[in-house]
């Protein structure tokens, strides 16, 4: 008989996943600089260029993720000008209710609950830890899906929040954030040094044109086909999960329908790296090379799987 993972397996499969995401990219960052630039500079000097610019880069990245770890979901719920709800607010305390019921049947502490003013349909959970989670759900999830659906949503969402999700989207978005910010401040620094025809500072500006396109391709190539890989089984898991919790996969297969016929958020649309942590896509409707970069698997798919686990 095949084994049927737990919540736990998850948990560890996202701990090795964490693992070798900070093992796999400070590498692929440093052999990539050290590539690109050894086309215009001796291999040691492309060595201690590689050196000297990743270090200063991995500092503002963990000074930037303290800073998200302290802070990061309240940005994000800023971001989605989300509104918390309580116990005792008698308009929203059915869906307080829901959320807690799901919250027990999963295990898990009951996290705080926010609602975003928008018409369309999406969800998503930040958070450090489950003990200081938030579940976020839009006006129009609550008012379009029925009772059931809105529970396989809600478990979907504390999935996430039980498999330790949130952590690796944290790392995820503070890195790819910090070498965007440095890749702009080096192009900005090459075109302000090419104005002068001195072979040393033409010689060091080729190094720098290099390093950016080295930034370039991590940023933009090897950043989202690791991210693509590692969130996709995330989703994948997260649904599953999400339906052991509510015994009812059907629940979330048939919301899935429902929430991508209107998933776009409106506020989000300027936050790109929050799309990863939407229950779906919450941007406009995708263009066939951005699909191919997504950060979840196609719906279809997600449908197909959860209605094999209902039969």
């Amino acid at each position: 008989m095949a084994h049927v993972k737990t919540v736990y397996d998850h948990i560890r499969s996202n701990n090795i996943k964490t693992i070798l995401l900070v093992i796999c990219f400070p590498l692929i960052f440093i052999a990539l600089i050290f590539l690109f630039t050894w086309i215009v500079a001796p291999a040691d000097t492309a060595f201690n260029t590689a050196i000297s610019v990743a270090i200063p880069t991995f500092v503002a990245c963990a000074v930037w993720l303290l800073i998200s770890w302290a802070f990061g979901d309240s940005m994000m719920l800023n971001s989605a000008h989300a509104h918390e709800i309580f116990d005792d607010d008698k308009q929203n305390r059915e869906i307080f209710r829901a959320v807690e019921n799901v919250a027990m049947a999963a295990g898990l502490p009951c996290p705080r609950v926010y609602i975003i003013d928008d018409d369309s349909m999406n969800a998503f959970a930040t958070g450090r830890t489950p003990r200081d989670a938030s579940v976020a759900l839009t006006r129009g999830l609550i008012k379009k899906l029925n009772n059931i659906e809105l529970q396989g949503v809600i478990a979907h969402e504390m999935a996430h929040i039980g498999n330790r999700d949130i952590r690796l989207d944290m790392m995820l978005i503070t890195g790819v954030g910090v070498t965007v910010f440095a890749a702009d401040m080096i192009l900005r620094v090459a075109l302000a040094s090419g104005h002068s025809d001195s072979d040393n500072k033409n010689s060091g500006v080729a190094v720098l044109l290099l390093v950016w396109l080295a930034f370039f391709v991590f940023n933009w190539i090897i950043t989202p086909v690791l991210r693509m890989a590692i969130s996709r089984n995330r989703e994948y898991a997260a649904d599953a999960t999400g339906a052991q919790i509510t015994h009812n996969p059907m629940a979330l297969a048939n919301a899935l329908r429902k929430i991508t016929t209107d998933a776009r958020v409106e506020c989000l649309d300027k936050v790109k790296s929050m799309s990863a942590v939407c229950i779906a896509y919450p941007g406009g409707p995708r263009e066939f090379a951005s699909s191919l970069m997504a950060t979840h698997p196609p719906v279809e798919k997600r449908i197909a799987r959860l209605e094999s686990m209902a039969s």
